[in-house]
């Protein structure tokens, strides 16, 4: 990802999106219609300041959906590591040793350019919108995205400007190239500020789909608490930056916030509910329901609504979706050896959820899938988040790209048929039942008996193949039965960022903290009882009756711990970008992803190595990017001062 400059930031700071005027179309949706730029007065007419709203929401596909960004926040946890086609980007954040962490590279970019102009955007709304006649709920979306865009910024930097030039979250418009960083405390109580705000004055229900609620703002406020909460507490002794002092013995007070404030969004949820399954939360054809809280939108119409350069062949950066591509695997080396005896590649990369575009560049790691881990053998018997997180059998489409072969020929010389499975992930209790001598030598699969498809027991994953994360894949409307004719591009669909779910999560880790393991377990268990539930079976595209709640509640242990919220935050929110947070808010990240084992890089590779990450204190948070240094007007010395200690050259 490229950096920006204080310099750009601030003297254009309404250009991030570049993007739209209208409020409502007939669908009652944002209606984006593409605008080149801002100027200052513009927001002192009320159309100017609608503009200005709807790029707030716009501004969130600069990194919710952007692969570079999702790697900053996956690679190097206890999820996921670099794969096969890895760059530099990956090996980067891995911290096994294959690269560095430096203010140059795209972790250190992340958010900071999109962020810091939002920001902007949203104060110069703020201090224009009542005089050019906007209402207080209106004025309360922009409170909410100024404290959204600073939390993500303190979190993963510590303390930043909140001075953009022009005076302490003031709106600027002239260019300015100095900064001075405000400690993490004042910039805590800035978001706050503004999230309390947006609580009072947003609507229980959305103006348009989409658009922020109370208990939006809710969800970032008890998260903020929460996060703060352990950052006073500082267990681990992890430092910060800006130095300033903490109180821990003001954490708990922040740890009743929190769970107060989640449990006020659970008893009065609005419009937000629960979806029946874990299954009905993330298919495609179910987009933007009722337990989606904020997206950064897409859609099809590749004239409006996206901002990127169309759904054709994918840019492979923002404003488009194509973080999918980094977490898929190249299904598409598989061959086979059909009836008439020509080799066919029997599935093809095609425009559904379980395909799509693949990368390889980021792999989960294989311990999570074994005994011990997260997907271990007995969660998966029962927990239906395992079948509707990853792609676990492929089945065959060769049909689809007009193929006439009646069949190919599978394990045991078996024969598989169109949109039969060719390839599974098994358990690894199966693993001494599987042969891999024999079989499918290019990509090292294996054979079990009586059964036609190839298969590899997850204790083998490799950074060659894996199971990819279903959640995110790519889904269509125009394949027409085929393919799908623009299957590299980036998805059309929108990027998940906030879930009514999480409140439960909150509430328990909060719980937790106070001592209150009764709250915790009683909010852990709403989750794994709809876990436990499951109506459709996406890898074996049926229809199924299953009820595991009894076996999903009897599972969930006595005493919860804040490693267990951890595991069932990985079960919920597996690889969509929430990890590295939630690692260095509860100062788990060395701990958990210091070590890790995954098999090699080759098409046979199946014996699992042993890696080693080196995860400092100082990593907690990220470095400055080096743009934002390089146009900084300081000194050597005083520039040297503004990076974080851990990363200074």
């Amino acid at each position: 990802m490229k950096t920006k400059s204080i310099k750009y930031i601030l003297a254009a700071g309404l250009l991030c999106c570049g993007l739209t005027t209208t409020m409502t179309s007939c669908n009652d949706v944002l209606d984006e219609q593409p605008r080149s730029q801002f100027d200052p007065t513009f927001f002192t007419t009320k159309a100017g300041i609608e503009g200005g709203l709807t790029s707030l929401y716009a501004h969130l596909r600069y990194f919710y959906g952007n692969g570079y960004y999702l790697n900053s926040l996956e690679t190097g946890t206890d999820e996921y590591t670099y794969a096969q086609s890895a760059d530099g980007n990956f090996k980067d954040a891995d911290l096994s040793g294959v690269g560095s962490m430096t203010p140059n590279n795209s972790i250190a970019g992340g958010c900071w350019g999109s962020a810091f102009a939002n920001i902007n955007t949203a104060s110069g709304i703020i201090e224009n919108g009542a005089e050019a006649g906007m209402d207080a709920a209106l004025l309360a979306e922009a409170y909410f995205f100024r404290a959204f865009d600073y939390f993500i910024l303190v979190q993963t930097y510590g303390g930043v400007p909140l001075d953009l030039g022009a005076g302490e979250l003031k709106f600027n418009t002239s260019t300015v190239r100095t900064s001075v960083r405000n400690t993490v405390p004042e910039v805590y109580a800035a978001i706050f500020k503004d999230l309390e705000k947006a609580v009072a004055d947003l609507p229980e229900n959305p103006r348009l789909t989409g658009t922020a609620t109370k208990n939006l703002a809710r969800l970032y406020l008890s998260k903020a608490y929460l996060t703060y909460a352990w950052w006073l507490e500082n267990p681990n002794n992890i430092p910060t930056y800006p130095e300033c002092s903490r109180n821990a013995g003001e954490a708990n007070s922040y740890f009743q916030k929190a769970y107060d404030t989640a449990m006020q969004a659970i008893n009065n949820p609005g419009p937000y509910a629960l979806q029946p399954t874990f299954y009905d939360v993330n298919v495609a054809t179910n987009d933007r329901n009722s337990e989606i809280m904020l997206y950064a939108d897409h859609d099809e119409d590749e004239k409006f609504g996206n901002g990127g350069a169309g759904y054709g062949w994918g840019s492979g950066g923002s404003p488009e979706n194509f973080a999918y591509w980094m977490e898929t695997w190249n299904y598409t080396e598989m061959t086979a050896k059909a009836a008439s005896g020509a080799t066919i590649n029997p599935i093809q990369r095609e425009a559904v959820q379980a395909l799509g575009r693949p990368w390889t560049r980021m792999a989960p790691i294989a311990d999570n899938f074994m005994e011990g881990g997260v997907w271990e053998d007995a969660v998966k018997a029962i927990d239906s988040r395992y079948d509707a997180t990853f792609t676990l059998r492929y089945h065959t489409n060769w049909q689809k790209a007009g193929g006439t072969e009646p069949y190919v020929f599978g394990a045991n010389g078996m024969q598989v048929g169109p949109n039969e499975v060719y390839f599974s992930w098994v358990p690894e209790s199966e693993d001494s039942k599987i042969n891999y001598t024999g079989a499918d030598g290019k990509l090292g699969f294996g054979e079990m008996e009586g059964r036609p498809d190839f298969v590899v027991a997850v204790n083998h994953i490799s950074r060659k193949k894996y199971p990819i994360n279903w959640k995110i894949g790519i889904y269509r409307t125009d394949n027409n039965g085929g393919l799908g004719s623009k299957v590299n591009g980036g998805s059309p669909r929108p990027w998940n960022v906030a879930k009514f779910s999480e409140f439960y999560l909150i509430g328990a880790e909060a719980a937790v903290k106070l001592g209150r393991n009764a709250e915790a377990k009683t909010l852990v268990n709403v989750l794994r009882a709809r876990a436990g539930k499951q109506t459709f079976s996406q890898n074996d595209n049926v229809a199924v009756t299953v009820d595991n709640t009894e076996a999903m509640l009897a599972a969930t242990p006595d005493v919860i711990t804040i490693d267990y919220i951890l595991d069932e935050r990985s079960r919920e929110f597996w690889g969509e970008g929430y990890r590295w947070f939630d690692l260095v808010r509860t100062q788990k990240w060395a701990e958990r992803a210091s070590t890790y084992r995954i098999a090699g890089s080759g098409y046979t590779d199946k014996d699992l190595q042993t890696f080693t990450r080196d995860i400092p204190a100082g990593y907690y948070i990220r470095p400055i990017p080096q743009g934002q240094l390089d146009g900084l007007i300081m000194s050597k010395e005083e520039k040297a001062a503004y990076q974080n200690p851990a990363y200074r050259q």
